[in-house]
């Protein structure tokens, strides 16, 4: 799950971390009044999206007057955002950040993910803040100055304090670096993120430091322990589609290919996305119904992945260990008679009552196209998209 900068914001201020003062606005006149609040002669006009480049997307803009704030909160609020994380589709403006001027003398960078490889949080700072981290990584990567915390003990004074100085912060600045960096550490692991990035972190013209923005992404299989972030979750920056199967416990993706998929276990799903590729597919979406589809549940994955209109196939994979192929039958032939379905349907099941669920199948009178194997299954799928 992801946040908007501003909710981080607020988050990074109950760690202690300094952040630029500012205030969110739905409205150009919302904007204006903000900026009047927030007094000063400049202003920074920021897009709220899921994505990050909005500056260079045009999304970030500076403001010297009340009514250059309204000129510019009409021209970002509501434009399609495109940047190099949303496609080329982009992602409409609905939330602006109206945030006061900062002195800017120099631009780091600081960032906390899980690293896989040790299976421990890793801090990693920059002296190239305000640049694509990802073109720092790739061409300079000796800039990057990375430090593995315990996540028991957590970030200590010296390390906060080596990174400060390894990434070129002054001598002056070490305490409040040690204390923000400590900071951004107990925000990534106190809200159970999966990434903190702050790019830029400032450091201003009086030697203080700010987090100059702020992206949060959180561990979705530990929200049950934050409702105070579930309730910031805003709905209008994910996919139509993967909302509304969050609503029966579906775990999707969707895809930019032509054939729907609809598997029991992620491994299997990902195995069957795979196998279409080989035989020369495109998978439409990653889809997991998971242990427990009832037809209710199988109903609502075949309107979801109809929902797409590239989709011209659809495969069902079923391996029935918990979940009995005969009860995934039920699901189909319900499902495929609810919403009338009209692209060829290839299904192919093992496991538990397998002889019944076929049965069940065969008996229905629906266009069904019955596989043994994996192979088999994408071959036929595959084969029927391509007449279509």
């Amino acid at each position: 799950m992801k946040i908007h900068e501003y909710q981080g914001k607020e988050i990074l201020k109950t760690f202690n971390v300094p952040v630029p003062r500012g205030q969110a606005a739905f409205s150009v006149d919302e904007a204006v009044k903000a900026a009047e609040a927030l007094g000063g002669s400049v202003w920074v006009v920021k897009a709220q999206i899921h994505a990050g480049g909005r500056g260079k997307g045009g999304g970030v803009k500076l403001a010297r007057s009340l009514e250059e704030v309204r000129s510019l909160a009409q021209e970002i609020l509501g434009m399609q955002l495109v940047t190099h994380q949303t496609g080329q589709e982009g992602q409409k403006v609905r939330r602006l950040w109206i945030e006061e001027g900062a002195d800017i003398k120099k631009e780091f960078y600081a960032g906390i993910v899980i690293d896989r490889n040790t299976q421990t949080p890793c801090l990693m700072v920059s002296s190239e803040g305000g640049m694509d981290i990802e073109e720092v990584a790739a061409k300079t990567p000796e800039k990057i100055h990375k430090v593995w915390v315990d996540p028991v003990s957590g970030l200590s004074q010296s390390q906060a304090t080596d990174a400060a100085r390894t990434i070129g912060i002054p001598e002056a600045s070490h305490a409040q670096a040690m204390q923000v960096l400590q900071g951004l550490f107990k925000a990534f692991w106190e809200t159970d993120a999966s990434l903190l990035e702050i790019n830029p972190l400032i450091l201003e013209g009086k030697g203080t430091l700010k987090a100059l923005d702020a992206k949060f992404n959180f561990d979705s299989n530990a929200l049950f322990r934050h409702p105070e972030i579930v309730a910031l979750r805003d709905l209008d920056e994910e996919d139509p589609a993967e909302v509304e199967a969050s609503k029966y416990d579906l775990s999707y993706i969707s895809l930019d290919g032509n054939i729907g998929c609809l598997v029991n276990g992620a491994g299997l799903a990902m195995a069957t996305m795979d196998t279409i590729k080989l035989f020369g597919g495109s998978p439409a979406n990653f889809l997991d119904v998971g242990g427990g589809a009832t037809t209710e549940k199988v109903t609502a994955a075949f309107k979801i992945m109809l929902s797409n209109e590239q989709v011209k196939g659809i495969l069902i994979n079923i391996f029935g260990g918990i979940m009995r192929c005969d009860t995934i039958a039920e699901g189909v032939i319900a499902a495929a008679r609810e919403v009338k379905l009209s692209v060829p349907l290839v299904v192919r099941m093992k496991g538990t009552n397998e002889e019944i669920g076929k049965r069940l199948l065969k008996e229905s009178g629906l266009p069904i196209i019955p596989a043994d194997n994996m192979g088999e299954a994408a071959q036929k799928i595959v084969d029927a998209v391509a007449t279509r």
